[in-house]
């Protein structure tokens, strides 16, 4: 008898961790289109959601609180902020828009201001957030739990700072 409930015990256990794996794993068939990036690193879907990139920060492209902030915290002017973070949301946009994609989620689904948190890849498999951070239009940015490919991003973001490029040029440091 105890044979038989400790069997049923992990067969129990061992289906509904895998319901819950399954449901945790990116679906290889569900893809949306991309129908609006509102910045670097923010688009809107198809069916609606806003989806927060996660692991990555882009630098903003209009005036708000974070802009200033992200100023005394770089001591980069708001002007070349601005400048970068039009550059970011031009290259997502090139990247992404109207494009197929499919959402990896991590621990955290949603963030403070309801937007989806995702790991976004293109239908022909291109890492969307992993892409922004190699030509250097973003930088990491780890917010446990999320942290999934956090060592990764710091690999692909040291690289884009040792070939100069986007955030990372010398162009950006001159001002």
């Amino acid at each position: 008898m105890w044979i038989f409930a400790l069997t049923l015990t992990s067969l129990l256990y061992s289906s509904s961790n895998a319901l819950t794996q399954s449901e945790a794993a990116p679906s290889q068939d569900k893809f949306l289109y991309v129908r609006r990036v509102i910045d670097g690193d923010t688009i809107k879907l198809s069916d609606g959601q806003k989806v927060r990139l996660i692991g990555i920060d882009t630098p903003e492209s209009y005036y708000s609180d974070k802009l200033l902030r992200d100023s005394k915290r770089s001591r980069k002017d708001i002007k070349t902020i601005l400048k970068l973070g039009k550059r970011a949301s031009s290259f997502t946009r090139e990247l992404c828009l109207g494009k197929k994609v499919r959402l990896e989620y991590d621990v955290v689904k949603k963030d403070r201001y309801g937007r989806t948190l995702a790991y976004v890849y293109l239908e022909n498999g291109t890492f969307v957030n992993a892409k922004i951070l190699e030509e250097g239009y973003a930088q990491v940015m780890t917010v446990p739990p999320n942290v999934k490919y956090a060592d990764y991003f710091l690999r692909i973001q040291g690289e884009a700072r040792d070939k100069n490029k986007g955030l990372w040029s010398r162009e950006v440091e001159n001002g």
